[in-house]
């Protein structure tokens, strides 16, 4: 009996992982479909009427380019769209487990994440990829004529904006870090030329290879280490907090 009491809560649990995962995959497929089936061509449009304006002919170069491009635009969108839906069923998954306190410092946390991906996203777009892109077409003027592939022009687009995004949730890992007790603030604040590094080091890797990018990503990045830095200040390690 004891055992079988056991196995139900497991049961229960994968049950239920089972019904998110199956949720979450259907929403995306749906996503997707519309998606490619009735707005693939406006958006297409609309993420390569810049770089048109601008003279530069969007061209492909294979047989399959210009479907397989659409449908990396189609994944790309469907997990935005879908991801209100993911995001819930996540959070729906997980919050049984929680105290009440816990559940608020996750949505909060959760929020601030959301605004700062969103702002690492349009401020690359905004401010930096097209600094970059007239960067390298100013090196290209007068030597050839720029004729883009769909397919790396849309990979470069997306190589992008979504590390600007990923790399600006820098100051939510240092509070969670510093929360389960990986790091604290005079450790951080000690290895600032040790991370100054890092970043410049990591700005390089997600970024392509070209050091207006690396500088746009790096800077940003190492202002938002300070920005933990001193969240990390006011931050109490959890094992610290349920011992007093």
């Amino acid at each position: 009996m004891q055992e079988n009491a056991r196995r139900s809560p497991i049961l229960s649990h994968l049950i239920e992982l089972r019904r998110v995962i199956i949720i979450c995959f259907t929403s995306l497929a749906i996503a997707f479909c519309a998606i490619f089936g009735f707005f693939i061509d406006y958006l297409m449009i609309w993420i390569t009427k810049p770089i048109q304006d601008k003279g530069i002919q969007i061209i492909y170069t294979t047989m399959s380019e210009a479907l397989l491009t659409k449908f990396k635009v189609s994944v790309v969108g469907a997990v935005i769209i879908s991801s209100p839906v993911i995001i819930w069923q996540i959070w729906r998954f997980i919050k049984p487990g929680l105290y009440p306190d816990e559940q608020k410092k996750c949505r909060f946390l959760f929020f601030i994440a959301l605004l700062l991906f969103l702002t690492g996203v349009s401020f690359c777009y905004s401010a930096v990829y097209w600094l970059a892109v007239d960067f390298f077409l100013i090196q290209g003027a007068g030597l050839a004529t720029p004729l883009l592939s769909l397919d790396n022009y849309v990979g470069f687009l997306f190589s992008f904006i979504i590390p600007f995004g990923c790399a600006f949730q820098l100051p939510v890992a240092l509070y969670l870090t510093t929360r389960i007790g990986l790091t604290n603030y005079k450790t951080l604040a000690t290895a600032r030329k040790y991370v100054l590094l890092g970043i410049f080091i990591l700005a390089a890797i997600l970024t392509p290879p070209d050091v207006v990018s690396q500088i746009a990503l790096g800077i940003p990045l190492y202002i938002l280490y300070e920005v933990g830095l001193q969240v990390s200040r006011f931050t109490k390690n959890q094992r610290i907090e349920s011992q007093i």
